[in-house]
This record gives structure tokens, C-alpha cells and sequence, in this order.
């Protein structure tokens, strides 16, 4: 699929078929259930407020996908239960059925649709090193982490891209595996690595969220183009049509537009941090442009 179209027809492509026998449909309609799982500190995704509860841009995206699943299949209800997921576990606990979605920052690679399917993407980040000023560095310069330590997520792609880089030009860098973003950050600011690669969305809720945001850089060049979506089961097209149409109304809608706004250039709870980080050209033009392609090219 290459562009979303037929916005309209969710109910009729849904009610006028039948669901396979161990397909997400016919399970939320029997259960009257929905599970989303989400990273607890990918912030601005998807994290936990003062109370605990999962919030974030990635994680209202699903809840809205909710309320229009609940629309189309005519449910009188549907509850809305929540897991937590690691880069590790995300595309297991999608496969064995313990989530039904994953509302985190998935980066959409092609290598991955074997696994699990993807809708539109709702963000593009690029992978970016991160450090502290005083580190000895340069955030734009791969070559000067030469002999040192950069933390990553284990598991992700910022972590198989280091990995690759270091490898074909002999940097001697020690990639060290971190558990999510929250880790990554705490190996830099403890002085345990020289630096982080992270997307820039995660890298600038790192740091805005950190005690003095002021003793850290974010480079502004770009290791690689990262798509985002939503992760969804693999061969279950009715579901994937479903949550995909429902994706595609909330960006025409506005409602996408909307939910960037509030998580990347509005204060966000718990601690009314702001990460002052503009829509860029690439999301734009995904969200002119609906699509759930794993090509970068689509996006630059």
C-alpha cells in the first residue's frame, strides 16, 4: 500500500467480510477489548504522567484509533487496556497477541514487514548523537566518538546503524546496549558514555526533561531517515485496513496536526517541559501524503 484512499468506507470494508477466525476483529468484538502497548519513557511518544498513566503523541494517536475501531464495528463499548513495551519486546508481544498495536517510535524498515505491518507513518525523526558539552566531541562528527563509548537502544535501529557505521569505518567505538531512551540518556549524563544516537524527537524530550537541559547538544546532522508508524499484526489485512483508514481520517481531520502541537511545541506533563521542535518538511509531507512505505526516499 502505498497511499491510503476510500477514507469513508471503513464500516462497509469491515462489516461487509468475514474476519479470520484468529484475527484481531473478531477478538476485540468477542472480548469487547482493545490492548496498546507503548514505551514507559520515549518522551514525547509515548511515556508515564505524574500518575502513572501512559500518555503521549504516539499513544492519543491509538486512542483515537480506538474510538473509530469502536464506530465501525457498532461496539457499545470497548475498553482500552495498556502494556508496557521495550524496543526488545514490542514485535513479540504483537506476535503472540498480548498487544493488539504498538503506540511507541517504531522506526518502519523494510527488514521489519516480515514480521509485523506497519500504518501511515505519523513521524519521520532522523538518528542524531547526542552528548554533553563538555564531553570532548563533536555531535556532528561520528569520527571524533573515535575510542569512545556511544549508548543505544538494544534491540533498535539507532543501535544496528552505530553498530554498521563503526564498523565500516573503524572508529573503535564501544556500542554500549541500553534498555530505552531513558537509559541511554542517564549512560551520558553519568559520564558512563561519551555520547547517545538517538532519533532527534527522543533526543530532544531527553534532554528538555533532564535537570539542566543546558549542558547537553543534539547534533542537527542526520545519520539516517526514520519513518514512524504504528505497528500492527502481520496477515491480518482486515485489521490493517481498518486501523490504516482510521490513521488516514485523523491526519485529514487534523487531529494528527493537532496532537503534534501539543507534544512538541506545547509545555507537556508531568513537568511542563517544551521541546520547541517544529513539524519538519519530511513529516509534513508524509501527512500531505499518507503512505506506510519503509523507503526513505518517500520522505526526504
Amino acid at each position: 500500500m502505498k497511499v491510503i484512499s476510500a477514507v469513508t468506507a471503513i464500516a462497509a470494508v469491515v462489516l461487509s467480510a468475514q474476519a479470520f477466525a484468529d484475527g484481531r476483529i473478531d477478538r476485540i468484538r468477542e472480548s469487547g477489548s482493545i490492548t496498546l502497548g507503548y514505551p514507559e519513557s520515549s518522551v514525547p511518544f509515548g511515556y508515564l504522567d505524574a500518575q502513572q498513566k501512559p500518555v503521549g503523541y504516539t499513544v492519543e494517536i491509538c486512542e483515537a484509533i480506538t474510538q473509530k475501531i469502536k464506530t465501525a464495528l457498532n461496539l457499545p463499548s470497548l475498553a482500552v487496556h495498556y502494556n508496557p513495551t521495550a524496543s526488545a519486546t514490542r514485535i513479540p508481544l504483537l506476535a503472540n497477541g498480548t498487544i493488539d498495536l504498538e503506540c511507541g517510535n517504531t522506526t518502519n524498515k523494510a527488514d521489519r514487514h516480515s514480521l509485523v505491518s506497519f500504518a501511515p507513518t505519523t513521524f519521520v525523526a532522523q538518528v542524531v548523537l547526542l552528548a554533553r558539552k563538555d564531553a570532548g566531541v563533536d555531535v556532528n562528527d561520528l569520527s571524533s566518538f573515535r575510542g569512545k563509548t556511544i549508548a543505544a537502544q538494544a534491540g533498535g535501529q539507532t543501535f544496528k546503524l552505530i553498530s554498521m557505521l563503526n564498523a565500516k569505518y573503524g572508529y573503535g567505538i564501544s556500542v554500549a546496549p541500553a534498555k530505552d531512551t531513558a537509559e541511554t540518556f542517564l549512560m551520558v549524563s553519568s559520564g558512563r558514555a561519551a555520547g547517545s544516537a538517538n532519533d532527534d524527537g527522543l533526543a530532544y524530550g531527553a534532554v528538555a526533561s533532564s535537570k539542566n537541559p543546558e549542558d547537553f547538544v543534539v547534533g542537527s546532522k542526520g545519520l539516517e531517515l526514520a519513518p514512524y508508524g504504528i505497528l500492527e499484526p502481520k496477515d491480518d489485512p482486515q485489521f490493517k485496513t481498518l486501523v490504516d483508514t482510521a490513521v488516514v481520517e485523523l491526519i485529514k481531520d487534523g487531529t494528527v496536526n493537532k496532537l503534534y502541537d501539543k507534544y512538541f511545541t506545547s509545555p507537556i506533563p508531568p513537568h511542563g517541559i517544551n521541546l520547541n521542535f517544529p513539524m519538519s518538511a519530511a513529516l509534513k509531507k508524509a501527512l500531505a501524503n499518507p503512505t506506510d512505505s519503509a523507503d526513505p526516499a518517500l520522505y526526504e
